[in-house]
């Protein structure tokens, strides 16, 4: 592709206005999420210009200064002057929100910024930003910073002076160094691990680029580059599993509409993991590609069920359930026009994809069964599938026995769930205790008009690689299924939660972080929309109780000890904490329940595939794997727990 990019392609929407003054309603959050989000902006630009067929490296650098770096070989940024603003169009991209060339489809076939607010923004909210532009045998460089103004007042982004050229070149390609502002953000630290995981993932999404990440604060380097895009991506997943067969199957095709990369790999597990993305953005929450994608296989599937003879004439078709048990599914799209439900783009809306992606992949797929070798494949899913079905009449006994309100759920809960009086969910919280002795604490120290108590007698069932009717032969885990009212698996409904706040709360010991590790695994698996809408909370115990007569100090971390001791000063006395049941109620509700003064952790999933890939390797039967990630990326300090996490009182 060799189109001609100028400013006439940059369609302006509006200036760039109260960025600053209100960041969250365009980077979501001032936190460590919000400071990526800058960091994505840039980056998510040139993957467009790479996806789009244009360069084919990246490189991503963290420098010693708290600065980032990123640099593409594509076709730089139009450094012509704009046929309307008179302004180069460098100046345009980094100070005018909502510009870009992506409104012009001519320009960019498919675009996962496409709100053209991404270099603007970024810059809004730095110190400084540096341009340097190569394109047309030449260098640019363009400087912007945030300053105050004569009426106090941050102006940001402005230029430090136009657009210059500095020199002669043959590359071509875009350089972007930003420095976040301290004025801004809570945090202007990057987290090297939150990168390198997100690189990955687009590295796998995009076949045949190169991402460097350089970290010059550690010195660590890597590249990441997959010549197997998607299928590689399968194999990454699957890692720690046994595979039902050895290659994942993949298909590619496009229509008018729509362009389509799939990988699927079933394995002996029994949930099924998709992971779908549109213009290399993930969609955690699917939408119609997703939809397209399962009614296709489930057609198809049962089709040549019937051709090869593996189901009778008298045979009932099996359901797509069936099909996707122990399925992991990588679906990526490109296209056009996308309609996102709601703010946080993770739930594609278009109507008209779904029939454009079940036609592909019907198609497609049907081609792939029909090569040499191939049909074998499509019989061992279908065998997978049919021993799926063979089971599902005991796993929906099973669901109805956890849905229904009859006299054994509620016998399963009384003496065991300490209701709160109010039933309003928005303010109700439940607290899934480790053990008798806490739960009795917690249920005398609580304040029972919005706090319920539910003390687990011992370990939960470890749901990894356990069908649902097997996890809900658990009495621990249907009683919190039967106390939370959302149901399970397929059934399962965040709109009938009955606690929006659900709090794990274990001793502070390797017996309480397995306990909250087997309750985040069950979450993970069976009713993931939990953790997509931030209900779930570990709850933070203190280590220490520092003390004399007249002054008290709680501690939370072997870190914040001697500054606690330095407080209460001489004469001091230490308490060791070993578990919940040694505080009192009165010290539970102070130190752990009491929302002025507790500290809760809100797991989340920023990365809906690495959180995937943690649970199988954390949870599931190959120690050698696991041990091998433990020692690569444990981190004992106590508040890292096991997903992506935000303090919340």
């Amino acid at each position: 592709m060799s189109k001609s990019y100028d400013s006439k392609d940059i369609v302006v929407l509006e200036g760039l206005d109260a960025v600053r003054l209100r960041p969250g309603m365009y980077i979501g959050t001032t936190g460590v999420k919000g400071l990526h989000h800058i960091l994505w902006e840039i980056v998510d630009n040139a993957i467009d210009e790479v996806s789009n067929g244009f360069g084919n490296r990246i490189s991503i650098t963290l420098h010693k200064d708290g600065s980032a770096s990123v640099e593409d070989n594509g076709r730089g940024i139009p450094v012509d002057l704009h046929p309307t603003l008179k302004k180069s169009g460098v100046e345009v991209v980094f100070t005018q929100l909502h510009a870009g060339g992506k409104f012009n489809s001519d320009n960019y076939g498919y675009s996962g910024g496409l709100h053209g607010v991404g270099a603007s923004v970024t810059n809004a909210l730095s110190e400084w930003t540096k341009v340097w532009v190569c394109k047309n045998k030449k260098r640019y460089y363009m400087e912007f910073e945030s300053k105050v103004g004569e009426n106090g007042k941050i102006k940001s982004g402005v230029p430090v002076a136009p657009l210059m050229e500095i020199g002669d070149t043959n590359k071509t390609g875009t350089k972007v160094t930003f420095l976040p502002d301290k004025r801004v953000f809570e945090t202007t630290v990057f987290n090297a691990e939150t990168i390198s995981k997100r690189l990955k993932e687009l590295a796998f999404l995009n076949k045949g680029i190169y991402i460097d990440f350089v970290d010059e604060r550690t010195g660590q380097k890597q590249l990441f580059a997959y010549e197997g895009g998607l299928k590689d991506f399968a194999l990454y997943l699957n890692e720690g599993k046994t595979a039902l067969y050895k290659e994942p199957i993949f298909i590619s095709g496009e229509s008018k509409l729509v362009k389509l990369e799939l990988s699927i790999q079933h394995t002996d597990t029994y949930t099924e993991n998709m992971f779908s993305y549109v213009n290399n953005i993930p969609t955690s929450e699917g939408g119609t590609h997703e939809t397209g994608f399962k009614s296709a296989l489930t057609r198809l599937m049962n089709e040549l069920a019937r051709q090869q003879g593996w189901l009778k004439e008298k045979e009932q078709n099996l359901i797509g359930e069936d099909f996707r048990e122990g399925i992991t599914a990588i679906l990526s799209i490109k296209m056009r026009n996308i309609q996102f439900e709601g703010q946080t783009k993770t739930k594609l809306g278009n109507p008209e994809i779904k029939p454009e992606v079940e036609n592909i992949v019907y198609s497609e797929l049907f081609k792939y069964f029909e090569q040499k070798n191939k049909m074998e494949i499509a019989e061992i899913v279908f065998n997978k599938a049919k021993g799926a079905a063979k089971v599902r009449e005991a796993q929906r006994k099973a669901k109805d026995l956890a849905r229904q309100k009859n006299s054994v759920d509620k016998y399963n809960l009384v003496g065991k769930l300490s209701a709160c009086t109010s039933r309003k969910p928005e303010i109700s919280e439940l607290f899934i205790v480790e053990g008798d002795s806490a739960g009795g604490s917690a249920k005398q120290g609580r304040d029972r008009t919005f706090q319920a108590i539910l003390p687990l007698k011992g370990k939960p069932l470890n749901a990894e690689k356990k069908r649902l009717d097997q996890v809900l032969a658990n009495e621990e885990i249907r009683t919190i299924i039967s106390a939370l009212e959302t149901g399970v698996g397929e059934d399962f409904n965040l709109e009938n939660l009955r606690y929006k706040k659900v709090i794990i709360l274990s001793d502070a010991d390797q017996d309480g972080a397995h306990i909250r590790a087997i309750l985040l695994t069950f979450f993970f698996r069976y009713m993931r929309g939990l953790i997509y809408d931030g209900d779930v909370y570990i709850g933070l115990p203190p280590l220490y109780k520092v003390y004399k007569k007249d002054v008290t100090e709680y501690v939370y971390s072997d870190n914040e000890l001697q500054d606690a001791i330095a407080r209460v000063g001489k004469g001091y006395q230490i308490q060791r904490y070993k578990g919940l049941g040694e505080m009192n109620p009165e010290q539970l509700w102070e130190t752990t329940m009491d929302p002025k003064h507790r500290n809760l952790i809100r797991v989340t999933i920023d990365d809906a595939a690495e959180a995937e890939k943690m649970v199988t390797t954390l949870m599931g039967d190959n120690i050698e794997a696991r041990k091998a990630y433990i020692s690569e990326y444990a981190n004992f300090n106590r508040e890292d727990d096991f997903l992506e996490k935000s303090k919340v009182n």
